[in-house]
């Protein structure tokens, strides 16, 4: 990955301070925001301000080691700063297989030092970052603190763990980290029940998204209210002691004892904890953040990195119709998957859970009725790759062996499941196995997972994440909000990094008719619902989930499908309100792509595409049908000219969206 720095980086001071300077700024490049350190005789405290408003209230962070047997806390009360350094850096990166080229990254950046290590700040325009840095010696951190303060009790987008009970945290320790959110202010909020992140903070004027960055050998963050104030404290799971292998199907590591500690030799670079902060909520929908808080590429020739559309047998339960042989996992039907694929272009068919001997944790166990490497040699000969889901426990144990006999096979890559925890030793795990997958040039999608935290930006063989609550639900859940969260997580979830929600149902139901139907699936909301999604959801490795059945009687939204791009030269968040509404506007090449969606309220959207070059410009548009309101699959297909003042307007049906692609005449 090639790298231009813009000019070069600039160290603007260092200096020792005297013992009374104990306040400390650094103020974003465009000098709207402002965030503050004050080392005093009671602790270390942060602060943010934006246009002189306060986002965060002075708020305590400080760290709790074991040092030689000793327990001390780093940056608290009575710290100083022996040495000050402050450096403003502007570069340009150029990026591969992310929803934008290049990656400008821009930022004022203040560190303090002292024996205890470092304290480092940065400020954004977009919002501010920062973490503590551990001297060599340190070998065990016992505890993280972030007090995180508002000056008002605003209300806040907070998902919980979906696992254990309320006041018991390791019961909740383990979980998918897929929840709605619950929208309470942050003085009723569970204190008793663990916020996974991103959080989203809704203020009067602005909105602040809470999560970490470059996370590598060290526990994930969760967040906890105490019930009773406008504050969210820092959480982590304590080291795994002792594991044994249990959950689904036998493929989880499940925890029985834990250490008194959360990470033994961490990073010495600890996690950045980070507030994405705007007064535009599609720029949060758009935002690169967490990817530019982590290192450039690891991977020196990133070409053999192919992002696409997979198509996918889990969701749509192996049904096919009108073929000669039993539909199931066998190589009859991956065979016919694959020449779905291979005639729309899409890139990959995966091979779900069920291709292996099940209960047995042993990917080298294939069930008789699949002979992988014919699958493997017909994808090569029909321009489609395999990838193979894996169970964590099945691909962990053996992983070294496993990766190498399949990288090959040629298989391409593979969707790894049920980590459900994000304790130090998984988190590691992810490293190690997205650095594995990239030495056997196999891609990964991790599923049953924690949000993302910015390793794509470090190894962009790691095209895709759960941790999120999506399409699949509707097999089993008929709870309509799932459309209100359709519009909630572009603006939270979707800040930390991509999402394999696992769009694209071809039966979509109105509010009034859906049902849920294992083997026969629907979503909720319209067919352009559906079609938005793949506008307006960041997915390198992004899902069709239907039966091919169903889209060969669908040509007209499957060519649409196949048509758009999953990376982006250029991503632009138009317009939106959380909870509401989204409208994204992405670009590769010459040729820009848009996508809209709404909650339960129909709407009329404007594309203001004013941006634009001059030129005449045709558009193709697949908006809700009239009655799509009430019949979930009503769509309209138009191709029109842009008009004059480039502004596109689009009457959206309650639960629906749309999809256009622009081109230049």
């Amino acid at each position: 990955m090639k790298k231009f720095r813009s000019y070069l980086i600039m160290m603007l001071s260092v200096c020792s301070l005297p013992a009374w300077a104990k306040v400390y700024e650094v103020t974003s490049p465009d000098r709207l925001l402002t965030a503050t350190i004050d080392l005093n005789k009671e602790g270390t405290y942060l602060s943010i301000h934006s246009k002189g408003e306060q986002i965060l209230a002075s708020s305590p962070v400080s760290l709790t080691v074991e040092h030689d047997g000793k327990t001390m806390t780093y940056w608290g009360a009575g710290s100083k700063a022996k040495r000050v350094r402050r450096k403003l850096v502007d570069e340009t990166r150029q990026v591969s297989h992310y929803k934008r080229s290049s990656v400008r990254d821009h930022y004022n950046e203040l560190r303090l030092e002292s024996k205890q290590g470092a304290l480092i700040l940065r400020a954004y325009d977009d919002g501010v970052a920062y973490r503590f840095v551990l001297p060599d010696a340190v070998c065990l951190v016992l505890q993280e603190q972030g007090e995180f303060r508002f000056a008002a009790d605003y209300p806040a987008y907070v998902p919980y763990a979906n696992a254990g009970k309320s006041g018991d945290y390791e019961s909740q320790y383990r979980n998918s980290f897929e929840k709605y959110y619950t929208y309470k202010k942050l003085s009723e909020q569970d204190p008793g029940r663990l916020g996974f992140v991103p959080i989203l903070v809704d203020g009067d004027t602005w909105k602040v998204c809470i999560t970490e960055a470059d996370l590598r050998n060290y526990p994930g963050m969760f967040l906890v209210g105490d019930g009773k104030n406008p504050v969210l404290k820092t959480h982590f799971a304590p080291l795994p002691k002792q594991v044994k292998q249990g959950g689904h199907n036998q493929l989880e590591m499940l925890v029985t004892e834990r250490e008194n500690f959360i990470a033994r030799n961490p990073q010495q670079e600890l996690p950045w904890r980070v507030f994405g902060i705007s007064r535009n909520d599609a720029d949060l929908a758009a935002s690169d953040l967490v990817y530019r808080l982590n290192p450039s590429s690891q991977i020196t020739d990133p070409s053999w990195i192919k992002p696409g559309k997979v198509a996918w047998e889990w969701w749509n339960d192996w049904n096919l119709e009108q073929v000669n042989f039993r539909a199931g996992i066998n190589n009859e039907t991956y065979k016919y998957y694959i020449d779905f694929a291979s005639r729309h272009g899409i890139e990959y068919v995966i091979l779900d859970e069920g291709w292996s001997v099940n209960l047995k944790a042993d990917l080298m166990q294939v069930v008789p009725e699949i002979d992988l490497k014919e699958l493997v040699a017909y994808g090569r000969e029909h321009q489609v790759g395999i990838i193979l889901w894996a169970g964590y426990w099945a691909f962990h144990r053996d992983m070294e062996r496993v990766v190498k006999h399949y990288a090959d096979m040629g298989v391409k890559g593979f969707k790894i499941d049920f980590m459900n925890r994000d304790d130090q030793d998984m988190v590691r795990f992810y490293n190690e196995a997205a650095a594995l997958c990239a030495r056997h040039h196999m891609l990964v999608d991790f599923h049953g997972a924690y949000k993302p935290t910015g390793m794509s930006a470090t190894w962009p063989n790691v095209l895709n994440y759960e941790g999120v609550n999506g399409l699949e639900q509707m097999k089993w859940s008929d709870d309509a909000n799932q459309i209100q969260y359709d519009v909630e997580i572009p603006f939270i979830r979707q800040f930390a990094g991509q999402m394999d929600y696992t769009q694209g149902a071809m039966r979509n139901g109105a509010r009034r008719n859906f049902a849920t139907a294992y083997s026969e699936p629907m979503s909720y909301g319209t067919r352009c619902h559906q079609l938005g999604m793949y506008v307006v959801y960041d997915s390198p490795l992004n899902m069709l989930c239907d039966s091919p059945s169903k889209y060969m009687r669908e040509q007209e939204c499957t060519e649409f499908i196949s048509a758009i791009p999953v990376v982006w030269d250029e991503t632009r968040g138009l317009d939106g309100q959380v909870g509401e509404y989204i409208c994204m506007a992405r670009r590769k090449g010459d040729t820009w792509y848009l996508g809209a969606l709404t909650n339960w309220t129909g709407r009329d959207v404007t594309f203001d595409l004013s941006f634009l070059p001059e030129g005449n410009y045709e558009v193709e548009l697949f908006a809700d049908g009239i009655n799509a309101d009430r019949i979930g699959t009503d769509y309209r297909r138009e191709v029109m000219p842009l008009v004059a003042d480039k502004q596109l307007k689009v009457r959206l049906q309650p639960g629906g969206g749309c999809a256009a692609i622009v081109r230049k005449k």
